[in-house]
């Protein structure tokens, strides 16, 4: 097959692995990402469950201050005992004033305490009118710049308490017996300023309230211009014998455009009140965001119409507030997640896979190719003897050669190409021996230089045919090796035979053999004065078989096999056969080293 189409088919094949485990990677990687956004969606929900309970428990503390807050402190001034049993009674003058805690400060995060009367009338403890104003700011319970302010925000809120007097019934008018004023004495005690209109709102409370009595004020006759200022027509009461009926209801959160507000209904002696608060939302936004920026660092609040079920669950228990939970922080992927362990051990597994594959596709074509060389290179090389045998045989077997020299002549010629032949038979059996493992031979201690004069011997035939001359300076000292003696001697002839082959035209036509003793090892040397190797026949030099049909026949004969062969008997034998880079002087060296 060529080779074109087996990698074709081989790219095909690994084409369609790399799609079909794309395609599963992407599957996996899907399934994996929607797990983890479970088992965000999973931590967010939890994280908001938490967040919600914090929140709530922070704002326990003020709707139960506010909750439980007594109606009476909805008043700028009120009795300093009894405010329970008489209500919204009239005080009589002799009774001492108490100002109202909100009066003189108002809680954390609360902007303003109001009521609304039966009539509709919008109101605030904190922000006396007439006669209480000017007590309030004659007894210093409040500065001139903080009636202001409260001033304002009452301001504000009445115009956005259109719901809150929608919710309350028609006030029923109710009989008011008058109740005779009271002789002043010469040294009175003035009579408690009656609440007006404006005051009449007040909240019942189911908590101890603050009992701290203000000194009665005394005043004398010359003060009586002075009450009549304040009472100018007397003190009034509510109708008398329906003291202590009063029904409050729960505080109850709501939104007025953007203002949020607690609310609660009381009902005294028939009549309906609604007081409450105004909370300051912005500052209660920040404290309850702040306190769950660790579990939720992208949330934020949004007001909750009346009746919305949408989630629900994310609603606070104690306002109409919603949690949006927003978006946690990314978490990164996984980079060793058993699923991508997985993946990355698949897509291993087909590289490897691919690389073995084309590892081994390349080896066998490049076997392949090789065989294919060498049977062309064998063919021309066995053509040129097996022609020269058959021409000379039958000139001989014919007596066409009368002269005895050109007989003589013609059989050495016959001689030669034997031997050659017995050369290139040799050597591509003792390969293919050292390729099956079987070529190692049986090691054994001797003299190196004592085999390598021996070889010597019989190589100067094989050098001086080819014009050259072979040296060889045996040293002081025997060199033991211990190797295979015959495997040595192929190496040492190989080379011999490979310089004859390429410096005939050497100067000098010398082939030189040293040996040496370096490091331990035994070093041969076997240089010749040829024309030298170029860049790629370095790089190719030691591959078996390197040598193709056309290079045969355009240099000297063989099929490149004896170098290859060379370095693999030196390697079987624990040495090593390499090209000395570093000969100077043109030619090749050739060096084998042998343990000793």
């Amino acid at each position: 097959m060529k080779p074109v189409l087996v990698w074709t088919a081989f790219a095909v094949c690994f084409a369609v692995a790399v799609v079909a485990l794309s395609w599963s990677s992407a599957s996996v990687l899907r399934l994996e990402r929607a797990e983890q956004e479970a088992r965000s969606q999973a931590a967010l929900e939890e994280n908001a469950r938490l967040a919600l309970w914090r929140m709530d428990s922070a704002l326990t503390v003020l709707l139960a201050q506010e909750g439980a807050r007594p109606y009476f402190q909805y008043s700028s001034f009120y009795r300093a005992s009894g405010s329970y049993a008489h209500m919204f009674e009239a005080t009589p003058l002799e009774t001492a004033l108490e100002p109202s805690p909100l009066l003189r400060e108002a809680p954390a995060r609360v902007l303003l305490h109001f009521q609304v009367s039966p009539e509709g009338r919008v109101s605030s403890p904190q922000v006396p009118s007439g006669a209480w104003r000017a007590l309030s700011l004659t007894r210093g319970q409040v500065t001139r710049e903080a009636l202001s302010e409260r001033s304002r925000r009452l301001a504000q809120l009445q115009q956005k308490a259109s719901p809150l007097i929608a919710s309350l019934p028609r006030a029923r008018p109710r009989p008011v017996t008058p109740r005779p004023t009271p002789t002043v004495t010469p040294t009175p005690v003035p009579p408690e300023p009656e609440p007006d209109a404006e005051s009449n709102q007040k909240l019942k409370s189911r908590a101890e309230f603050d009992a701290r009595v203000i000194q009665q004020t005394t005043f004398n006759a010359s003060n009586q211009a002075q009450i009549a200022m304040f009472y100018p027509k007397g003190p009034r009461m509510i109708e008398p014998g329906t003291a202590g009926e009063v029904t409050e209801g729960a505080l109850a959160p709501q939104w007025l455009s953007d203002a949020l507000v607690l609310t609660r209904r009381v009902q005294v002696n028939g009549s309906t009140y609604l007081q409450g608060c105004w909370l300051d939302w912005n500052g209660i936004q920040q404290d309850l965001l702040g306190s769950i920026r660790d579990l939720l660092p992208n949330a934020r609040l949004e007001p909750a119409a009346p009746g919305t079920n949408d989630d629900a669950e994310r609603h606070l228990a104690g306002l109409p507030v919603r949690l949006v939970p927003g978006a946690m922080a990314a978490t990164p992927p996984e980079s060793f997640s058993p699923a991508r362990l997985s993946l990355y051990g698949a897509w291993a597994g087909l590289v490897l896979a691919g690389i073995s594959v084309a590892g081994l596709l390349y080896g066998v074509m490049a076997l392949s190719e090789r065989r294919r060389v060498f049977v062309s290179a064998v063919t021309h090389e066995l053509r040129t003897p097996l022609t020269t045998f058959r021409l000379y045989t039958d000139m001989l077997a014919q007596g066409m050669v009368t002269s005895e020299e050109k007989r003589r002549q013609y059989v050495e010629r016959l001689q030669s190409e034997a031997l050659r032949l017995g050369h290139l038979v040799e050597n591509v059996l003792f390969y293919a021996r050292l390729d099956s493992g079987r070529g190692g031979g049986v090691r054994e201690s001797f003299d190196l230089g004592g085999l390598i004069e021996s070889a010597t011997e019989r190589l100067r035939e094989r050098v001086a045919a080819a014009g050259l001359t072979l040296t060889f300076d045996p040293p002081a000292e025997p060199v033991t090796v211990r190797a295979d003696g015959a495997a040595v001697e192929q190496i040492l002839v190989n080379l011999v035979d490979n310089a004859c082959k390429y410096a005939r035209s050497g100067a000098p036509p010398t082939v030189e053999v040293s040996l040496s003793r370096t490091d331990g090892r035994a070093v041969v040397r076997v240089r010749d004065h040829g024309p030298g190797l170029s860049a790629s026949e370095r790089r190719r030099l030691f591959r078996p078989f390197s040598k193709s049909d056309h290079e045969a026949a355009a240099s000297a004969p063989g099929v490149g096999l004896g170098l290859a062969l060379s370095r693999r008997l030196a390697r079987a034998q624990g040495g090593d056969l390499r090209l000395d880079d570093s000969t100077a002087g043109g030619g090749a060296t050739f060096v084998l080293s042998l343990p000793t």
